[in-house]
């Protein structure tokens, strides 16, 4: 999954012929997932058609505060615009827009939207060799990198006045690679590696029965879900579930026992910076597993049972640069038994959910949950859907290392 996924981009436009590019820049940036609303400056509009790019987009073209050729016009609101977008690309940014952003001399919405921008803005040179090394231009430049912009500088080629040299737009796709490039280097987990383990595991009576639990697996993959895209390699080993992972970012090892989880677990903790037991992990196991099927003799049956392997305290015994969070469920005493299961595991966070509070357990899309470090500082949260909930474990993970 792009970086740019779910992305809200303005797309800026300005009147160089490079403005043509536009379109196929456009279908990159849905391609990768975004949402893309264009600004066109009225010169622009000389270049390449609004309804050409409407048409990618899915979005209207805006290029004036308002229509005029409507009688109810409706006012372009340029300050809903630049609080809408997460970023502001504007390409091709002509030595005229250029100048128009330094010197903010706001007489297009495209400047008026860009003033009003809070989001990170990118802009991508485009025209001659001698106007793109013009001390004027070269100032300019740095004026918007001072003010916190970024250039997607220009390519070398041929360029429309027959003249060959830098000063040609960067082409779309190198213009995509530069964003995601940009964006995940400045990703808050980058470089960190992860592993989660999620879902229930099924602990074999014979070949058709099992010992089982009622977890989903959500809580496990959405965290695996947020980690990624904060820009942390992602070990997800999880037992039986329908869930699938849909992010790059992610390396899924399904398993169905806690023998297998554990196996899973092990080869790669060594290698990992955090590790987070979200999983239900069966406490126990049949002692005999039953070659063939059990047949239904007899009014009453007796399964002996034999502790699995504690997964969570195994690699609490191994512990060494790991940031080791739990997961606790209890039904009483919630608290003091979080507290226990932190030092008797050599936890660094638990995470402790009670069945006493409604909206949390097994098989809803909410939980309610309460942090508790290793210091027993501890931090109830409200109840909240499982997606907020693992954006809030991310942070904890974010913040250790801040």
């Amino acid at each position: 999954m792009s970086v740019l996924s779910g992305k809200k981009i303005i797309l800026g436009i300005s009147g160089g012929i490079a403005a043509y590019k536009t379109a196929a820049l456009v279908r990159l940036f849905i391609k990768a997932g975004a949402q893309v609303q264009v600004i066109m400056t009225p010169a622009a509009k000389d270049f390449i058609t609004p309804l050409t790019l409407s048409t990618l987009s899915k979005n209207p073209v805006h290029s004036s505060f308002y229509n005029e050729d409507e009688d109810n016009a409706v006012w372009n609101n340029h300050v809903e615009l630049a609080l809408w977008a997460d970023l502001l690309v504007i390409a091709p940014a002509t030595a005229g827009t250029l100048s128009k952003m330094a010197s903010g001399n706001c007489d297009n919405l495209l400047i008026a939207t860009y003033l009003s921008a809070k989001c990170p803005v990118y802009f991508a040179p485009a025209m001659d060799l001698d106007m793109y090394k013009h001390p004027s231009t070269l100032a300019t430049f740095n004026a918007l990198k001072q003010f916190g912009n970024t250039i997607i500088a220009a390519e070398s080629g041929e360029l429309a006045s027959g003249l060959s040299g830098e000063g040609r737009m960067a082409e779309p796709e190198n213009i995509i690679s530069f964003l995601t490039t940009d964006l995940e280097r400045q990703l808050p987990l980058k470089g960190k590696k992860i592993l989660i383990t999620a879902g229930p595991t099924y602990e074999s009576i014979d070949p058709v029965r099992f010992i089982g639990n009622h977890s989903s697996g959500k809580m496990g993959f959405d965290i695996a879900t947020c980690a990624a895209e904060k820009g942390a390699e992602v070990i997800l080993v999880t037992g039986p579930t329908h869930l699938q992972v849909e992010n790059d970012g992610i390396q899924l090892i399904r398993v169905v026992s806690a023998q297998q989880m554990y196996e899973a677990c092990h080869n790669h903790y060594d290698q990992v910076d955090v590790a987070i037991a979200a999983a239900a992990v069966a406490d126990y196991r049949p002692k005999n597993i039953a070659v063939h099927k059990i047949k239904k003799a007899t009014e009453n049956m007796t399964i002996e049972l034999e502790k699995t392997v504690d997964i969570l305290a195994s690699l609490g015994a191994l512990k060494k640069q790991q940031f080791l969070i739990g997961f606790a469920l209890e039904t009483q005493n919630e608290i003091e038994h979080a507290k226990q299961k932190i030092e008797k595991k050599n936890l660094d966070l638990i995470v402790l959910n009670s069945l006493q509070d409604e909206g949390a357990g097994f098989g809803k899309p909410t939980n309610k949950i309460t942090f508790i470090d290793k210091s027993f500082a501890v931090e109830p949260m409200e109840l909240k859907s499982k997606e907020a909930v693992a954006i809030d474990i991310i942070n904890k993970i974010i913040a250790h290392y801040a």
